[in-house]
């Protein structure tokens, strides 16, 4: 019996896919923090090398990471994560966010800066 292979998505619809995701993401962040200016959180055009989304330093001052978006079928996150920590300016700290087919979106950051973030949290800072 032949095994039916799935077939492969085309270049063009996985670069929509993940131009959509960054948009996503750049959106979800100005709907988190309405002070800002569309103009302070940008997507980035696909294939440029650097940050997914670019912040301001206005957005900087309210997140300060660096982000890098991935939406695909599998993810790799170790291999992701360090893109995202190469990619990340000095002093602003890597998130991963990342979306495989049919799943929710998800956010990875070191654990270290997550428990420290949610201390700063709890304590009101």
């Amino acid at each position: 019996m032949t095994e039916l292979k799935k077939p492969r998505i085309t270049v063009a619809s996985g670069k929509a896919k993940g131009r959509r995701f960054q948009q996503w993401v750049r959106d979800y962040i100005l709907a988190c923090f309405p002070e800002l200016e569309p103009d302070d959180v940008k997507s980035t055009s696909m294939g440029a090398g650097g940050e997914d989304v670019q912040l301001s330093p206005a957005a900087r001052k309210l997140l300060p990471v660096s982000v890098e978006c991935k939406a695909k079928a599998k993810i790799a996150i170790y291999k992701d994560y360090e893109q995202a920590t190469a990619n990340a300016p000095t002093n602003m700290e890597p998130v991963l966010f990342m979306k495989a087919d049919r799943q929710k979106p998800l956010a990875v950051v070191d654990a270290v800066y997550f428990l420290d973030m949610m201390k700063r949290v709890h304590n009101g800072r």
